[in-house]
C-alpha cells in the first residue's frame, strides 16, 4: 500500500499537461501549487507559472462558458416547472452569476463558503432574494461539529459574524444553534433549507452524542461512504411536539409562515 501511495503521489508530480489534441501545447494541472515540484521552484518562477494558472481558469474560458450556458441551460429549465437552484460554489468562472441572473436561477448561499473576495464569512441578511440559503451542506460539516474544527476560526465567527462579545464557547450549544438558524430565518433569500443535524442543534435533547458522527460526506475521502443514518425514528420525531413547536415559533417568527 505504501509503494502504491507513493507511486500515486509521484504520478501527481505534474505542473502542465500535454494537450490531447494539440500536442505541442499544454495547460498547467489542476491543484498545481500542491504539488512538490511547484513549492520547490524559485520564488520569480513560481509567480510566472501562477499568473498563467490563474489566467488559465479564472479569465481565458470565461466567455465561451457563458455561450456554453446560455445555449443548453434553457432547453433545461423548460423542461420543467421546478424552480432550479445552482451550486455556484468554489472554482466557477466570473460570468456565472450573471448566466444564473438571467436565466433567473437560484444561487445557493452557505455562510461558511463566502463568495466575496477577502470575506472569511458571508452574512445571510445578505443574501439575494433568487438564493437557497442555508447553514451546511452534505459535503460539509454541520454546526455542532464545524465549531470543533478549529478555535480560532471558531472565534473570528463568534465575534464577527454572530456579533458577539468574548470567549467563544466550547461547543456549538442550542442558544448558538438558534441565533444562527434565526439569521438565515431573516435573510431575503427566498428559500431557507437548513441540513436537519443543525435544526436540531437548538435542542441538545435531540442532537446526536457525537456532534462528528452526523456529517454526510467527506468529499476529500474517496473511502467515505454515505452511512448517516438519523439516529431519531420518524415516527418519534413527529411526536416530539417541544421541537416541534419551537421550530414553528421561529419560522413564523421570521415571517416565512
Amino acid at each position: 500500500v505504501l509503494i502504491r501511495d507513493g507511486l500515486y503521489q509521484l504520478h501527481c508530480e505534474v505542473l502542465f499537461l500535454r494537450d490531447s489534441r494539440q500536442p505541442d501545447k499544454f495547460h498547467p494541472r489542476i491543484s498545481m501549487h500542491s504539488a512538490a515540484t511547484f513549492r520547490d521552484l524559485p520564488e520569480t518562477t513560481r509567480r510566472i507559472l501562477d499568473s498563467i494558472y490563474v489566467d488559465y481558469y479564472y479569465h481565458r474560458h470565461n466567455e465561451f462558458w457563458k455561450q456554453q450556458a446560455l445555449k443548453k441551460l434553457p432547453a433545461l429549465l423548460s423542461s420543467t416547472d421546478m424552480l432550479v437552484c445552482g451550486e455556484d460554489l468554489g472554482m466557477v468562472p466570473d460570468s456565472v452569476p450573471e448566466v444564473m441572473q438571467q436565466l433567473e436561477i437560484l444561487s445557493l448561499e452557505i455562510q461558511r463558503m463566502p463568495k466575496k473576495p477577502h470575506h472569511e464569512f458571508a452574512m445571510p441578511c445578505d443574501a439575494p432574494y433568487l438564493s437557497v440559503c442555508t447553514t451546511s451542506t452534505h459535503d460539509m460539516n454541520p454546526l455542532r461539529a464545524w465549531w470543533l474544527e478549529d478555535k480560532t476560526v471558531t472565534q473570528r465567527f463568534y465575534n464577527r459574524a454572530l456579533g458577539l462579545q468574548g470567549p467563544a464557547p466550547d461547543e456549538c450549544e442550542p442558544w448558538i444553534a438558534e441565533r444562527i438558524v434565526n439569521q438565515h430565518l431573516e435573510s431575503n433569500a427566498m428559500w431557507i433549507i437548513l441540513p436537519w443535524q443543525d435544526w436540531m442543534a437548538i435542542d441538545s435533547r435531540y442532537t446526536h452524542g457525537n456532534p462528528h458522527s452526523e456529517r454526510i460526506n467527506v468529499p476529500s475521502n474517496p473511502r467515505n461512504f454515505w452511512c448517516y443514518r438519523m439516529h431519531i425514528q420518524l415516527e418519534e420525531l413527529l411526536k416530539a411536539n417541544d421541537i416541534n413547536q419551537h421550530i414553528l415559533q421561529l419560522i413564523t417568527a421570521s415571517g416565512r409562515i
